[in-house]
This record gives structure tokens, C-alpha cells and sequence, in this order.
């Protein structure tokens, strides 16, 4: 079975690793608020005969957090970092905090986000919730 604080922690490394603690956190609530919802952007794995969504499979998700597509330049970075790599160490420590629940949502729920580099249609009518660093962050989609 997939390590979901692995996974989490490598998603966050590949999403925010140069937005500095407080964008990191954003997103790893970003990530937590989408497992919770259980919408079609959670992955499903089988647990018990019932489909209950794991954070792992929300993380890998296809084409929901680009570091792990397949041309994305993160991924190969995010594949063979370690915990030797004080950032994903910092990484590794927030999505345990999330996923124990010590990681309390400051994002008002967001779902969403992009980078200021990009402006994806979906985000077009709406205002980001919360702002930090390069991320902007939705809760309206």
C-alpha cells in the first residue's frame, strides 16, 4: 500500500518547496480539504469492499497536481529526494501534522490553487480566499 505521509510529503516538496513554511502548509490543506470532500477530484483505492478515498490517491490523482505528471520537471526530483534533503524533511513534518489533524486549515477551505505565473480558466471568475508568496488559493470552485 502507498505511504500516504510519503506521498503527501512528496506532493507538497514537488508543489511549494520554495514557498517557505506558511505555502507549504497552504497547500497541504489545499490537499487535505480535497481528501475530505471525497469529489471527483479524490482518488479511490478499495479498503473493506467500499471505495474510501485515501490522501495518497488524492495526491496522485491524474492531472490534479502537476508534479507528478509525466513531463513535469518535478518529477524526477520528487521520485529520488529524501529525508537526507532538510526541505523535504520540513515536507515530511507538515503532512504528518496534516494528516494527524495538528495541521489546522488557514486556507477557509480552499480546494484550488495556481501559481501567479499561470491563470487557468477555471480561476478566471473567481477571488482567491488566501495569497502567499507565488500561490494563489480558491475555495469557490
Amino acid at each position: 500500500m502507498v505511504d500516504d505521509v510519503d506521498i503527501l510529503a512528496r506532493t507538497i516538496y514537488g508543489e511549494a518547496r520554495s514557498e517557505g513554511k506558511e505555502g507549504m502548509e497552504a497547500v497541504a490543506c489545499v490537499i487535505m480539504n480535497r481528501y475530505k470532500a471525497k469529489k471527483w477530484f479524490t482518488g479511490y483505492c478499495v479498503s473493506e469492499g467500499q471505495k474510501i478515498p485515501s490522501i495518497a490517491q488524492t495526491c496522485l490523482k491524474k492531472f490534479q497536481f502537476s508534479c507528478w505528471n509525466k513531463n513535469d520537471p518535478n518529477l524526477a526530483k520528487i521520485k529520488r529526494v529524501d529525508l537526507s534533503d532538510a526541505v523535504f524533511r520540513q515536507c515530511y513534518e507538515i503532512a504528518k501534522a496534516a494528516i494527524t489533524g495538528a495541521l489546522i486549515d488557514f486556507t477557509s477551505g480552499a480546494t484550488y490553487y495556481h501559481t501567479r505565473q499561470i491563470k487557468p480558466v477555471w480561476a478566471l471568475k473567481h477571488t482567491p480566499c488566501y495569497v502567499v508568496k507565488n500561490h494563489l488559493f480558491y475555495n469557490d470552485i
